[in-house]
């Protein structure tokens, strides 16, 4: 019998010789090279290092969370600090604040900022609770003007060609005079209505003397010699004005971007007496623009935004940023009549969707 020499015999002593651990005891030869190699390529990983690695990913995570609530705490803490102390502000219940013409009359003049921390902080509070109800998506520059972001001068109230009195959106655009394409469907839409408009104004008017009380529907006057009579005042309907216009309510209803349901939205009539004049004012938001459609325009009338004179024209329209400091001037005689324009509130072109949405919720007239 050929035990010893046996294939049987062989391959048991291979596997003897290979099948314990590479530090076992055996007779190794020739044959056992290729089972060698193949232990030898496999990883050697030391049971030690496991539990290290598991301590320092448990750090790791640690740290990452301890940041992440440290940068939840800080964004509470700044969103506080813009609160402020105080109660509502009167200049954001419906005053437009510092309104030039077509809005409530304000008692600053010089366009300066109303209320400062209180508004800010009554501000805040209605953004946050905007977010909380929708997102803060899109609210980065409504967020950094609610907190108080510095004006065009480095801070806001300082002396400037552009101060608005009330809120101020940063990275905005500016310029006195804004192109009639930024507004191209609402331009051409009151253009295009400009007979039923100048109708309306007709059906409306009376000799403006001041010698006899105001008619239904006029306001008191901003300033000697100016008087308006308003189709929406700070964002609300005037139902009764608006029976009276329905030429000029159809055309606002057709508006796309009509701020009417905020309280830095007017429109109506704005009529300015010879020799009568509106010293250097600023609107209270540089997001909008003021779309002033020319119904009877005499000669010596004249409209200085940022240094820039203007003049209207019968039947077109001039877009104006009234938060740039300005002044309104009728220079002529008595026998030219008053100076007559329709004014409607625009949202300035490049304030974003989300963004108008937000400010409508912030700046809602109130119930």
């Amino acid at each position: 019998m050929w035990k010893g020499n046996s294939p049987g015999c062989n391959q048991g002593a291979a596997m003897e010789g290979t099948g314990g651990e590479l530090g076992g005891q055996g007779n190794w030869g020739l044959e056992d090279a290729p089972g060698l190699l193949a232990r030898a390529s496999l990883p050697i990983m030391p049971a030690w290092p496991l539990p290290l690695a598991s301590s320092a990913l448990t750090l790791l995570l640690g740290a990452l969370t301890s940041l992440f609530l440290w940068y939840c705490y800080r964004l509470g803490s700044q969103d506080m600090q813009a609160l402020g102390a105080g109660s509502r502000a009167g200049a954001v219940s419906g005053r437009p604040g510092g309104c030039s013409e077509a809005g409530r009359p304000s008692p600053r003049s010089s366009g300066e900022s109303v209320e400062g921390p209180r508004t800010e902080g009554l501000v805040s509070r209605r953004l946050r609770a905007y977010a909380r109800r929708y997102s803060w998506a899109g609210m980065g520059r409504v967020r950094r003007a609610a907190q108080g972001s510095p004006g065009p001068g480095g801070e806001p109230g300082v002396l400037g060609i552009q101060r608005p009195g009330l809120l101020f959106l940063p990275d905005l655009p500016s310029a006195p005079f804004v192109p009639r394409d930024a507004q191209r469907h609402d331009v051409e839409l009151l253009e295009s209505s400009f007979p039923a408009i100048l109708r309306d104004f007709g059906a409306v008017s009376w000799d403006f003397s001041g010698t006899t009380p105001l008619p239904r529907g006029w306001s008191p006057p901003l300033a000697p010699g100016c008087y308006q009579l308003l189709l929406y005042q700070a964002g609300r309907c005037q139902p009764s004005n608006c029976r009276r216009c329905p030429g000029a309510y159809r055309a606002l209803r057709g508006l796309r971007s009509f701020m009417s349901a905020n309280t830095f939205g007017n429109a109506g009539f704005s009529v300015l007496l010879p020799g009568a004049r509106l010293e250097g004012r600023c609107g209270p938001t540089n997001a909008r623009v003021r779309c002033h459609l020319g119904l009877k325009i005499p000669p010596g009338c004249e409209l200085v935004v940022g240094g820039e004179p203007q003049c209207w024209a019968e039947g077109h329209c001039l877009l104006v940023d009234d938060s740039f400091l300005h002044t309104v001037a009728h220079n002529g005689s008595p026998e030219d009549g008053p100076r007559v324009v329709f004014i409607v509130d625009l949202w300035h072109p490049n304030v974003a969707g989300a963004e108008r949405q937000a400010l409508d919720f912030v700046f809602a007239p109130d119930p």
